[in-house]
């Protein structure tokens, strides 16, 4: 193909795809960030608390019934359960623990009896955000960094919170009422929040219109059929890392400009709400960093209320069951079971076998970078640098694999319902299962230099 005719193919995809896709996008959100534009003005007059949390429950259960109608109640019911079972649990030190259970038992039971899979989907990621948003306030009840239960106007404007109540991310319960102080307004916060929001679309633009496209038209690659799959598997898998980037820096923008998502220092506020980081999951140093930089608040929340309570059963056992309650958050999906479930036996077999290779040879080789003062002997030396590109190649290597499966082109029905095991298995087995047999022999590896 020469480039005048892919200069046309270009034009012709900017014009059928590109802005259909900006415009739909704009479409979707613009009520929505109209809501945390109000609800951050309130916050910022001088009226009393209380007002200011109905504030923030009206204008969290407005934007829940702009994007799913009659099934907010599904959202609605979620949240006044964990309140009951807070206010019953009010005497108890295991709050955290028993509302976990009674919200994995509603998020089990209602996904496979009380409402049919297309709608538990569409409603499956806010209901998500609810949960964490409970679990966390009971954990912090228990430690005593929440002093008393909120009320039940505080806790609604939490967990229903606008800026977050839709495409998350979780936040602190010490972060909400920062937000309900109303800090000023300011060119700062307005700008911070516009740019993710321009983030946002540009990252929905090319989930949408490059990456299904990378090896056709703007990267022409010819190969083999083996060649041609991992390249087509890449171009799923960059499809849904930016669909991921889409709704991170989304969630950015409406969190900002609701009035959260910044740190104080003293009198200085940096606007600096950070859920995603692209580069360190399409350039990643390690699958340990890509984990971390995927969703930045979740991971936080899954380190600070599953790994560390359950780091007494031990190391391996902590991260199998930090990655299963991440997946029983995500809703009863074979294809996230597995990928995230995968993810956790890669992120582990990659930490220990760099973790024995840096004392091996002494350098600066581990999943996270060193710090300047590490006592490792051999830190940027050529020999060190080309091994840290090596575990790079692997993790990407490892991400096309696993995003593979997220096929924005597969049957909708099935996209809707969530993917079967048989699509999953079957995207497996045509790449030979190559990251699984990968991680075996890494495994291997290190226990032989044990």
């Amino acid at each position: 193909m020469d480039m005048s005719s892919r200069l046309a193919l270009w034009q012709q995809l900017a014009e059928s795809c590109g802005l259909s896709t900006i415009e739909q996008g704009l479409l979707q959100v613009w009520r929505l960030l109209l809501l945390c534009l109000a609800c951050r003005i309130v916050f910022r007059l001088g009226v009393a608390s209380p007002v200011k949390h109905a504030a923030s429950v009206l204008a969290g259960m407005c934007g829940l019934f702009l994007f799913f109608e009659e099934h907010t109640l599904w959202v609605l019911c979620l949240s006044a359960l964990c309140y009951l079972v807070l206010v019953l649990s009010r005497h108890s030190s295991s709050r955290g623990i028993f509302l976990s259970v009674v919200i994995l038992a509603y998020l089990l039971i209602g996904e496979l009896h009380l409402i049919d899979m297309v709608t538990w989907h569409k409603i499956r990621g806010c209901q998500m955000v609810v949960a964490m948003k409970a679990i966390s306030l009971a954990f912090d009840l228990d430690r005593g960094a929440v002093g008393v239960l909120p009320s039940p106007g505080e806790y609604l404007g939490y967990v229903l919170f606008v800026g977050t109540v839709i495409f998350g991310p979780w936040i602190s319960f010490s972060s909400y009422k920062n937000a309900v102080e109303g800090r000023k307004l300011s060119w700062p916060w307005l700008f911070s929040s516009t740019l993710c929001l321009l983030k946002s679309q540009i990252c929905l633009l090319v989930s949408t219109c490059i990456a299904p496209y990378l090896f056709t038209l703007f990267i022409p690659f010819d190969g083999n059929d083996v060649t041609q799959k991992w390249l087509n598997a890449y171009e799923i898998a960059v499809s849904f890392h930016f669909s991921n980037y889409f709704v991170g820096h989304l969630s950015e923008g409406t969190t900002m400009l609701a009035g959260a998502g910044f740190t104080e220092e003293k009198d200085n506020i940096k606007w600096d709400m950070s859920v995603v980081k692209p580069l360190n999951v399409e350039m990643p140093r390690s699958m340990v960093l890509v984990v971390t930089s995927w969703n930045i608040p979740m991971s936080k929340w899954l380190k600070t209320y599953v790994f560390k309570n359950t780091m007494k059963l031990g190391t391996f056992p902590a991260i199998l069951v930090t990655y299963t309650a991440s997946a029983l958050l995500h809703g009863l999906s074979f294809h996230l079971g597995a990928v995230l479930l995968s993810l956790g036996f890669i992120t582990y077999v990659e930490h220990v076998l760099r973790k024995k290779l840096a004392s091996i040879f002494s350098a600066c080789i581990l999943s996270r970078p060193c710090t300047s003062d590490c006592s490792h002997q051999h830190k940027k030396e050529y020999w060190v640098m080309l091994l840290n590109l090596v575990f790079s190649l692997l993790a990407i290597f490892h991400l096309t694999y696993l995003g593979s499966m997220f096929d924005p082109g597969y049957d909708e029905q099935e996209v809707e319902e969530g993917y079967t095991a048989i699509h999953t298995i079957q995207r497996w087995s045509d790449l030979n299962w190559a990251s699984h047999w990968v991680v075996f022999a890494c495994w291997v590896f290190y226990r032989l230099i044990q």
